[in-house]
Order: structure tokens, then sequence, then C-alpha cells
């Protein structure tokens, strides 16, 4: 049985209810909730409530979780409770090993594959990340930072990239959340400006279907989320008077 959604069709003045599968509704908050650390790494995952919420029985619930658990979200065990993907010292490790390797590859073969609506809707995606830079909207420069890369890795059209892509995308947007809440010197507000720029030049040599000049550019890209987070995870040196 599927649940009503408002969404508009045609003119922007007339909407019309269009039936949302409760179980696809559900999917799409609950990767959101994770996504933006509303569900913190380990959170118990309450199937029961879940299910009450989204008017759903427990089968549909425990298979959602399951292919949630496949993509990466949800960590599934034998006689415990399903809990929220964690964040460790080695999935920090892992994410920042991989995330080049992953970054590069679909967005090189971006470059090859782009068609125009695609370029487009990239564009469209772009500006919104723009606003949010300049609003200082955390939320939404986190969402539509990993959309511009989520559809990079659409343009791909690779589905064995696009699986690892997805997962890294999850550790993404959850180190966005916790290591980059408000620019707190004048330097971060300047890299993210940066960060603006390059996704520009990112959209441009995807437009020139250049794969080699894409590539270069996302790696720089991901650079400085790198360089935060080690500057984040480094605390200053503490001033000690010695006494002679």
């Amino acid at each position: 049985m599927g649940s009503m959604k408002v969404q508009a069709v045609g003119d922007a003045s007339l909407s019309v209810a269009v039936p949302v599968d409760r179980k696809t509704l559900l999917g799409e908050t609950l990767r959101q909730r994770i996504t933006s650390m509303e569900l913190a790494p380990g959170a118990v995952v309450d199937e029961q409530s879940l299910g009450e919420e989204f008017g759903l029985s427990r089968p549909p619930v425990r298979e959602l979780l399951r292919q949630m658990a496949a993509e990466g979200y949800i960590e599934l065990e034998a006689n415990r409770a399903a809990r929220v993907s964690s964040m460790n010292f080695q999935s920090l490790r892992s994410f920042f090993l991989a995330a080049p390797l992953i970054y590069i590859a679909t967005t090189q073969l971006a470059a090859a594959n782009a068609t125009l609506s695609e370029i487009r809707e990239l564009k469209r995606i772009q500006a919104r990340f723009r606003a949010a830079i300049e609003n200082n909207d955390v939320a939404q420069r986190v969402l539509y930072n990993d959309s511009f890369h989520h559809e990079i890795g659409k343009m791909a059209h690779n589905a064995y990239l696009m699986a690892s892509l997805r997962r890294l995308q999850l550790d993404h947007a959850r180190l966005g959340k916790i290591f980059y809440r408000h620019p707190t010197t004048p330097d971060m507000q300047q890299d993210l400006e940066l960060a603006v720029e390059q996704h520009d030049r990112i959209i441009e040599a995807i437009e020139r279907h250049d794969s080699d000049a894409a590539g270069e550019a996302v790696r720089t890209h991901f650079e400085l989320s790198r360089h935060r987070l080690a500057e984040y995870s480094t605390p200053e040196g503490v001033h000690v008077q010695i006494a002679y």
C-alpha cells in the first residue's frame, strides 16, 4: 500500500497527489538521517519504531535494512540489533586511501560519457552548492557537495564504481557534518570558496570531455578535505612556561 505525497506536475501553481511507496520513503528518510548524523555512527536502528512510523510490517523493514547493509549504511550481525555503520580509525584510514581513487575514476569516466542534459543537471546542483556556501548553510553545503559528486558518479555510467562511490559518500558526508560545521578561520572560509571554484573547473573539464583534466581537478579538490581533517585531528601545541 502506498502513501500520498504532493508533487508539482506541469504548471508550478498546480499540484497533484501522487503515490509514494512507503518502503521507498523509509529508505530515503533513513539514508538522510544517517548521512546527516541525526542517527549517529553505531546507533541502534529500531525496526519496530520505523515500521510504526511508516506504516510497514517487520518483513519489508528488514528487507530494506538488508539492502542498506549491502550499501554500507547499516551493520547487521547475528543476534544483534541493526546499527548505523560505524566510523573508527580503520574506516577513516580506508576512506582516505580509497576516496581519491574512486573520485578520480568516476570523474574521468564522467568526462568521457557525459551528455548535455547530465551536464545541465550538474550545473544546477553546483548553483545550489554555491548558494549554500554564500549563506553559510552547513547542512545544505554537505547535501549539495554530496549531490555534486553523486551526479558525477551517475554520469560515469559504471555500476561497479557507483556502488563504491555510494559507500564512500556516506562517510564523506558524515565527515563534513563533524569537521566542517562552520568556518572558524579566514583561511577555512577561503577553502570553501576555493571548493566552489574547483567544482567549476571539474564541470568545465567534463564539458570539454577532457578526462585527464577532470581527474586532476577532482584530485586537487579532494586534497582540501584531506588537509582540513588532518588539521582538525592534530591539536595545537600547549605552551608551558618553564621556570629557571
